[in-house]
């Protein structure tokens, strides 16, 4: 059975910091890539950062660089996102995901969470 559980959402004020965590089990655990998308009301889901566990590349959206950072713990088998300065247009409900391929694209991964909401206030 494949299981991606995030946490760690939250309500913070403009400016301010939170952690989501994603704890890989099953087959999940075995692919190359874990990545975080976010989908916000009335949009679409769009890449936030991916993490290549295996040679420790990163790749982060235009929008978040320098102010997201993607992790891995590879005991824990868990994947992190510290987001810092956050702003209310980062809101939205954010999804971790696993694949094999380090891409932007919705379609190029395998398993999913459900997804953890992170509302950012002004």
């Amino acid at each position: 059975q494949v299981q991606l559980v995030e946490s760690g959402g939250g309500l913070v004020q403009a400016g301010g910091s939170l952690r989501l965590s994603c704890a890989a089990s099953g087959r999940a655990v075995s692919t190359s890539v874990m990545a975080w998308f976010r989908q916000a009301p009335g949009k679409e889901r769009e890449f936030v950062a991916a993490f290549m566990w295996s040679r420790g590349i990163t790749a982060y959206a235009d929008s978040v660089k320098g102010r997201f950072t993607i992790s891995r713990d590879n005991a824990k088998n868990t994947v992190y996102l510290q987001m810092n300065s956050l702003n209310p247009e980062d809101t939205a409900h954010y999804y971790c995901a696993a694949g094999d391929l380090l891409r932007p694209r919705t379609s190029d991964y395998l398993y999913w969470g459900q997804g953890t909401q992170v509302t950012v206030s002004s």
